[in-house]
């Protein structure tokens, strides 16, 4: 290599000033290795044949060849944009508009939103309630993003904790292994005011967890927030191999009304330092911060820079800071709240060095897709599907006022290498299909899965809120005719068809994975002609689906 160079520094001084003067000029390393390139170019007609140089030259450049070569067959990389909300509604109805707190008016799109709420009120009677048919805020989340393209995937509710996972429909098949948890810490682990839900996935084949969790209360408890935090990452397991448990997982989210509040400083002092936005003079008493530096699970997490105000405690329908008179048993006045960063997001990436080798292979269809795209030597999956997260905001939303906290957001882009591309099943609707008569669909095995005789295809509207919102099913084994060994067919009785038709889609549900595993393309269902014939116009139709439906 060192006769390369001085071979090359002599012909240069000669015949490539324009290059080396463009060189120096340039602080790239891209555009430095181009002017290598270029430099190399002018000289190579000058070497001799059968010159020991253009031997050692050759054996450099194959290489040099050889190490693009590799760069270039690894997986493209993609970015994903997922926007997190983390907030306690204290038992108050949903505002009429969330457009803010979700950003919808933003340029860049989110892929995946998840939405943890602590206080949803949970009345007993209204619980029940909301068990059969969802409860208020999860109507108005759906009723937001269902127009926009996105379908809430899976939800859990313990009381008044709510998670709620939605994404963009193109990414439904490809999050799968979807399971829920959830562990109850108030009242000695016996009632569901505190404690945490959470929710893993796979998503394109990493491995995510998402907790939600609302811990003890109170300035003097911090070490029991702590101590609620680790009992719920040990007691909350998940029925796999790999990933048995919270931090098994490649990324885990952990968030929520996690109560820590500022110790030692005044109001006095609080208040000065929130009103002048010198937020900084209160990170070191931030107990969170502070326990972060006793707790070797804490100190596993990352978190962004607390350059927002505190979200507790304010004044309803105010962004004034608790200023009410609390009134205690006896009837004497209570001190008013000290305002505290008790709503947190942080993260937690696994470390190359105890990530799991296999992923999700015990639960998911993939893993022969999953061993033709990886080598087998140790270490190299993690090499050619990395995942990376970069926070791009984290702040509150003070215009919300139902609640006596504001509600936090958190914007993260994940870097990741996919290792599924393609559907596990591939669905479509045969022919004309409408109320007059029976419709077919068909649906490919497109990978190997546990499928079973639970497994249904569901008939869906165009633009459904959630994975139950299909408009009818049929079971993949009722009534089903092979064509090949390869494709199959079932049938939708007519009766279940929308009189009135529209654009709709089949999905493909799979009861072991509990998820979608395939979407056609969208089609359109005819109107009745029947029914026109008959007098059921439109419009006695729609009173109709108004009257059930109520």
């Amino acid at each position: 290599m060192e006769d390369i160079a001085r071979y090359f520094e002599a012909k240069m001084r000669v015949r490539a000033d324009s290059v080396a003067s463009t060189n120096t000029q340039s602080s790239g390393s891209h555009m430095h290795l181009r002017n290598r390139v270029a430099q190399l170019m002018t000289c190579v007609d000058d070497l001799e044949a059968d010159s020991k140089l253009q031997a050692e030259m050759r054996k450099t450049l194959e290489g040099a060849l050889l190490v693009c070569g590799k760069r270039a067959s690894k997986p493209k990389k993609d970015q994903f944009r997922l926007h997190m909300v983390t907030w306690n509604v204290g038992t108050a109805e949903p505002p009429e508009d969330v457009s803010s707190l979700l950003k919808l008016h933003s340029p860049k799109t989110p892929d995946l939103y998840v939405i943890g709420l602590q206080e949803v009120r949970a009345a007993p009677l209204k619980f029940v309630a909301d068990l059969a048919f969802d409860d208020s805020w999860s109507h108005l989340f759906m009723n937001t993003l269902a127009p926009l393209g996105y379908v809430k995937v899976s939800s859990i509710r313990m009381q008044g904790l709510l998670l709620l996972f939605f994404c963009r429909l193109e990414h439904v098949p490809f999050i799968r292994n979807i399971q829920v948890s959830y562990t109850r810490t108030g009242m000695f682990g016996y009632w569901g005011n505190k404690g945490g839900v959470s929710m893993r996935l796979s998503f394109y084949g990493h491995m995510l967890c998402f907790l939600n969790c609302h811990l003890a209360a109170h300035m003097n408890y911090a070490s029991q927030r702590v101590d609620e935090f680790e009992y719920i990452l040990d007691n909350q397991t998940f029925n796999s191999k790999d990933t048995p448990n919270i931090r098994d997982h490649k990324v885990v989210f952990w968030f929520g009304d996690l109560n820590f509040r500022i110790a030692d400083h005044g109001m006095h002092f609080l208040r000065t330092c929130i009103n002048s936005q010198r937020f900084n003079l209160l990170w070191s008493k931030d107990q969170l911060t502070m326990m972060k530096r006793q707790a070797a699970s804490l100190q596993e997490f990352e978190e962004g820079p607390l350059d927002f105000q505190p979200t507790y405690k304010f004044d309803l329908h105010s962004d004034n800071y608790d200023s009410r008179l609390q009134r205690t048993w006896l009837g004497f006045n209570g001190k008013k709240r000290k305002p505290a960063w008790t709503d947190r997001i942080l993260w937690r990436l696994k470390s190359d060095d105890s990530s799991t080798q296999d992923e999700g292979k015990d639960d998911e269809a993939g893993g022969s897709e999953k061993a033709q795209q990886q080598a087998s030597a140790p270490g190299e999956e993690d090499e050619n599907y990395p995942l990376k997260v970069k926070q791009d905001l984290y702040t509150s939303s003070m215009e919300y006022g139902v609640s006596d906290h504001k509600p936090v957001v958190g914007i993260f882009q994940l870097e990741l290498r996919k290792v599924h591309n393609t559907p596990l099943v591939h669905v479509s609707a045969e022919g004309d299909w409408s109320a007059d008569f029976d419709a077919m669909a068909t649906y490919t095995i497109l990978q190997p899965f546990p499928s079973s005789a639970w497994d249904w295809i569901g008939l869906y509207k165009v633009g459904f809120k959630s994975t139950m919102d299909y408009i009818t099913y049929t079971w993949v084994k009722d009534d089903q005719v092979s064509l090949n060994d390869e494709r199959v067919q079932v049938y939708v009785s007519k009766d279940e068809i929308p009189v009135l038709g529209g654009e709709c889609i089949l999905c493909y549900f799979s009861s072991h994975l509990q998820c979608i595993v395939g979407i056609s393309e969208p089609f359109k269902v005819q109107e009745s002609r029947v029914a026109i014939e008959e007098g059921l116009v439109p419009e006695n139709v729609n009173e109709l689906d108004q009257a059930v439906s109520s």
